[in-house]
């Protein structure tokens, strides 16, 4: 691990944010508060226009990912997979096509690793530096500039994207040279966080049907073995009603999809993450999939006749 603290001394760096979802739009602000240059885009320009408008001018708004990259050094890439990552870099008017020699791409989607290596070779055979390098952390820690990042690349990658890292990261891994690792790592926290949401869902569901009250069941379970970090995170959003996305459905019904797509074309047996993913997936298909990953939780009281907190608008 890298323990990263912003150099005063630095002269700013004009950087390009593309995708300024829930974890662009804290990345984005993180780099500003580092006191960037930013430049944005987002396919839906309302955003972007909402975003510049909040930030005093500070974020320049672009029409096309070729027009955002246009004088960056760096230039970092927020949205949901490797094929929107493809497309915004590699596509009509895509990043690579204005982006100046020696830029470095960081790429921050969950992906497959072959995906990332692929990316990388298009990347580096336009006289770019690609760094792959997926973030864990919430909407909330890229906001505070606090999100961990698993990153792999080459020196050069890692020395060109230094001080966009410095803005966004409180925990910074480097992984190893080859683009594809810094992915890997990201699928196994993946499958983590996608089987531990589905389990706390299924627990407080069970507590449901026993009666108990589930405020009460939180409080104890949280300083008992059974405790975990996305049991700790996301049980309060239920009690709360809270299934506005911090990670929706869809993320989940996308990223358990890639690691069951990885432990079948490797015969690898995948128990516990496939029924996680068809947890998932029921929820996304009963008109969940924009909310909250912890909906799971109300797909169990559905099925059991259950009450638990409504959706709170």
């Amino acid at each position: 691990m890298v323990d990263l603290a912003p150099d005063p001394n630095k002269p700013a760096t004009k950087i390009a944010v593309i995708g300024l979802g829930s974890m662009g739009f804290g990345i984005a602000e993180s780099l500003i508060r580092a006191r960037h240059e930013v430049a944005g885009y987002d396919v839906r320009p309302e955003v972007t226009a909402r975003f510049a408008a909040g930030h005093g001018g500070r974020l320049r708004c672009a029409a096309s990912p070729a027009e955002v990259a246009a004088g960056a050094g760096i230039i970092v890439v927020v949205v949901v997979n490797a094929d929107q990552t493809a497309a915004v870099l590699l596509g009509e008017d895509g990043a690579v096509s204005a982006a100046p020699r020696g830029a470095v791409v960081v790429s921050c989607a969950t992906m497959a690793p072959e995906r990332a290596r692929k990316l990388a070779r298009e990347v580096t055979a336009r006289s770019l530096l690609f760094l792959d390098a997926p973030i864990s952390g919430g909407a909330q820690r890229a906001r505070e500039g606090a999100l961990t990042v698993l990153v792999s690349g080459s020196e050069a990658a890692f020395t060109a994207a230094a001080q966009a890292l410095d803005a966004i990261a409180a925990k910074l891994y480097r992984l190893g040279c080859e683009p594809s690792i810094g992915s890997s790592f990201k699928i196994v926290n993946q499958l983590l966080v996608g089987v531990h949401i589905a389990a706390a869902c299924e627990a407080i569901a069970l507590a449901k049907q026993l009666g108990l009250d589930i405020a009460k069941v939180y409080e104890v379970i949280k300083a008992s073995a059974g405790n975990s970090w996305m049991f700790k995170n996301r049980v309060p959003h239920i009690l709360e009603g809270g299934y506005s996305p911090r990670s929706a459905t869809s993320i989940f019904t996308k990223d358990l999809g890639i690691v069951v797509d990885i432990e079948r074309a490797g015969t690898f047996p995948a128990p516990l993450s496939s029924a996680a993913l068809q947890l998932f997936l029921m929820t996304a298909a009963a008109g969940m999939a924009h909310d909250d990953g912890a909906s799971v939780v109300r797909l169990f009281a559905r099925i059991a006749g259950l009450e638990v907190p409504a959706h709170k608008v």
